[in-house]
Order: C-alpha cells, then sequence, then structure tokens
C-alpha cells in the first residue's frame, strides 16, 4: 500500500485534474496508474514529474522502444518492480519481443557484473577511452 494513500480522480482536487486529464490524453488511455496517484498527493511534484516524463519519453533523438528498453534496464538494476511492471509493458507496445526482452536482461545482467569486478578491482580507466 502506498505509504499516504492514493488519490483517486473522483476525490482529487481541480489542479491534480488538470494533471491526470493530461496524462490519459497523452497516454490515450482512460485510467490513471498508481504511480500518479501516489504522487498526487503532491501535486507540484505530480506536475512537475508528469512533465519532466512528458519531455523526456516524448519524441526525440531515441526511439519510442529504445526509449522505454533503456527505462526498463535502469528500473531492472534500481530493482523498482512497480518500474519494472509499467515500463515492460511500455517496451511491449511500442514493439518489444519476448526475446528482445531476454537479450537486454541479459546485457543488464552483465552490465551489473562487470560493473561490480571492475569497481571491486578497481581498474583504473584506459586513457584510450578518455581520448576525444
Amino acid at each position: 500500500m502506498a505509504t499516504l494513500g492514493l488519490v483517486e480522480y473522483a476525490d482529487a482536487t481541480p489542479e491534480v485534474r488538470a494533471v491526470y486529464d493530461d496524462i490519459m490524453a497523452v497516454r490515450k488511455t482512460d485510467w490513471i496508474n498508481n504511480f500518479w496517484k501516489a504522487l498526487a498527493h503532491d501535486p507540484k511534484t505530480l506536475r512537475r514529474t508528469w512533465e519532466s516524463i512528458k519531455e523526456i519519453m516524448g519524441p526525440g533523438e531515441l526511439d519510442p522502444l529504445t526509449k522505454e528498453l533503456i527505462y526498463l534496464a535502469v528500473s531492472t538494476t534500481n530493482q523498482c518492480g512497480y518500474c519494472i511492471a509499467s515500463h515492460t509493458a511500455g517496451a511491449r507496445k511500442a514493439g518489444m519481443t519476448d526475446g528482445m526482452f531476454a537479450e537486454l536482461m541479459a546485457v543488464v545482467g552483465m552490465a551489473n557484473e562487470t560493473n561490480r569486478l571492475v569497481s571491486g578491482y578497481q581498474v583504473e580507466i584506459d586513457q584510450r577511452f578518455l581520448a576525444k
């Protein structure tokens, strides 16, 4: 259960409803997920977070699937079960296949393993990696 509970649409202030309405319009959906309902206890954080996500996950140099895969990889590394579920769904909607998911998890696992080995061994960065 969310620490402060969830703010349902019917119970939301006009300020929160405006953000909820924008989320539903942009995402072409008829519901608000629990992440936003939890943040709605602090309307400023809700709006700021939504505006940032809308900008970052919107059109840019990276395609929507790549953005979802990156978000899923980071969420996996951070062990955020909620974000893993949310961005797995988003990646599937953007075209991720089961094979892509399996390969992504292999890359995430390998990156985490080698990152820890480098940290443990305190490996110095090769100068050639730093060349411009």
